[in-house]
């Protein structure tokens, strides 16, 4: 950590070239004396991706940016506000506290926190950040299992976003990722009663439930219908093989839908429909967490088809947690290939066996526009094009 990118002067210019290409500055010579080129175009790109992601960080003053990596990997704002609703105690540990915008957001609510982070440099970062934000975390510099396992301390919650990338490889399961959760689940569950872990979006939720054994409960998170958190907590003493899933839709609005694995596995749809007036598709959190059936009862919605996952209704159901259409033309596949007029639309493809971009491109349709295609299987296994205006 170079403080000397602290001085004014060099806060002032890195506001200044926010907009200047990344590469330029690197070639450039650096206008101060003992802060490189690389320095400063680390903390330029750093910052801008803080921007929307952690505004917070972005529009106070003195903070310092680690490498993007560390950006990347760190939590947004919004997920981490709604993580610290999800922490029980005033004793939380964060065991990889990475850039430190949970264990900020923890700190919001909790009388103790302990910042576990092995990488020096990023430790010393958040410490900084944190005193410039005026919250108080015990920083520790170490391995955040070995701190544990040192500890005779027992902690309300602890909180563990194990890396996804090791030896420059994307893994997902969690006995792949670092640290390995699964070997070190019993010496979790002695330091606390409570455990929330944060795991890849793209997680298979029975794979989480068959590795981890009980469960509690499990949030998924969208951010604008992009997931982008998956969290898993373990109450010691309320765990079991169904545990509660919450969707969390953060938009204009925030939505949650709650269900069970177990109800959504028992309902059965007798009857599916031809597309009515209304259509509806679900929020990528509602997909992830694989609820296709219960939905239809709870917003009393037809489906279109069983591996199709787009709902219908004479009546427009406002409160749906999800995309809403009003339907304005509907075709067959074949027919609309012959007749199609629309040479600018969004497309989106459900159970359909051919990709947007294949679409685009056999049909000579472009991006843009208020126009939605819809390409999908219906009802009697007819391949469907559904033209429909968006309903904000």
């Amino acid at each position: 950590m170079n403080k000397r990118i602290l001085h004014s002067e060099v806060r002032e210019f890195i506001k200044e070239h926010l907009q200047d290409d990344i590469p330029g500055i690197i070639l450039k010579k650096s206008p101060f004396e003992e802060i490189s080129s690389k320095e400063l175009a680390e903390q330029i790109d750093s910052k801008k991706r803080c921007e929307f992601k952690l505004p917070l960080w972005f529009n106070t003053e003195n903070i310092y940016y680690p490498a993007k990596l560390s950006i990347e990997q760190a939590s947004s704002e919004i997920a981490a506000k709604y993580k610290a609703g999800l922490i029980q105690g005033n004793n939380i540990i964060d065991l990889t506290g990475g850039f430190g915008v949970d264990s900020h957001f923890f700190a919001l609510k909790a009388d103790f926190v302990t910042h576990c982070e092995l990488n020096q440099e990023l430790s010393e970062i958040s410490k900084h950040n944190s005193k410039v934000l005026g919250v108080s975390i015990n920083y520790v510099n170490t391995n955040g299992i070995d701190y544990l396992k040192d500890s005779n301390k027992n902690f309300s919650t602890i909180y563990i976003d194990p890396s996804r990338r090791v030896e420059s490889k994307k893994v997902f399961l969690l006995k792949d990722c670092e640290p390995d959760i699964i070997s070190n689940l019993e010496l979790l569950n002695e330091h606390s009663d409570r455990i929330i872990i944060k795991t890849a979006p793209l997680l298979d939720i029975q794979s989480a439930i068959r590795e981890l054994k009980k469960i509690s409960e499990i949030h998924v998170i969208s951010i604008k219908n992009d997931c982008k958190e998956l969290l898993i907590v373990i109450n010691k003493n309320n765990a079991n093989n169904d545990p509660l899933i919450t969707c969390i839709l953060i938009g204009d609005q925030e939505k949650k839908y709650t269900f069970k694995l177990s109800d959504e596995k028992n309902y059965n749809i007798s009857n599916y429909s031809e597309p009515l007036d209304y259509l509806y598709e679900p929020d990528t959190a509602l997909l992830k967490a694989g609820c296709f059936k219960l939905i239809c009862r709870d917003f009393k919605i037809e489906k279109l088809h069983q591996h199709t996952h787009l709902y219908t209704s004479k009546k427009l159901i406002n409160e749906f947690p999800g995309r809403k259409f009003k339907i304005k033309k509907l075709w067959t596949f074949g027919q609309f290939s012959k007749e199609n007029e629309i040479k600018k639309a969004n497309i989106i493809c459900r159970n359909f066996g051919l990709s947007p971009e294949e679409i685009k491109k056999k049909l000579k349709i472009k991006d843009g526009s208020d126009e939605y295609l819809l390409f999908c299987t219906g009802l009697n296994n007819e391949l469907l094009v559904i033209n429909c205006e968006r309903i904000l």
